[in-house]
């Protein structure tokens, strides 16, 4: 199984990356770092810069059909970056279009609204994003993990980093299907 781990060059909640990656590779899966500019992202843990990580792939030259799955990590600046990159929310919608899975954490769901892939879906997010995706038309539940099939593909969220063991087991069991 090969994963797409999307993210800006910098602003990512460290945790919301790097426990979803290495349950991909437990799992005997490939993630891939793919980014807006290639080099290293810059992650946080929280509002403190965190650790450094190797891009593998810069967006504008991968492609959903190279992948089985994406994964969206949050952190505030991470998604509000990736929204306002054309590239990074046309590689987001492609994989909706291939009805390939994909899963989102966190602030992760705001790229999600700006590719226009949230409208008819049940999801869960930060709660500061509940209006948000409501507007988008979305319906947003309180829950530590959504499934959602009503769709092209199955999308995936979580709340938080606290519902990081949930969110990949079921991430992982529904890339798998």
């Amino acid at each position: 199984m090969r994963v797409a781990f999307l993210t800006a060059t910098e602003g990512i909640e460290q945790v919301e990356l790097t426990q979803p990656w290495q349950a991909v590779i437990d799992a005997g899966g490939n993630p891939q770092l793919v980014s807006t500019e290639p080099g290293r992202v810059q992650a946080f843990n929280h509002l403190d810069k965190a650790d450094t990580f190797p891009v593998d792939l810069v967006v504008s030259q991968a492609s959903a059909e190279d992948f089985d799955g994406l994964v969206l990590p949050g952190g505030v600046a991470n998604p509000d970056a990736l929204r306002t990159n054309a590239e990074a929310v046309a590689f987001v919608q492609s994989f909706f279009d291939a009805g390939k899975p994909v899963a989102a954490i966190c602030h992760a769901p705001w790229t999600l609204v700006e590719a226009d892939r949230v409208r008819g879906r049940t999801m869960t997010s930060w709660p500061s994003l509940r209006t948000d995706l409501r507007n988008a038309g979305a319906t947003w539940v309180d829950e530590a993990v959504q499934v959602c099939t009503a769709g092209p593909n199955t999308l995936v969220t979580s709340r938080k980093p606290d519902d990081l063991p949930v969110f990949c087991k079921t991430f992982l069991t529904e890339f798998n299907r």
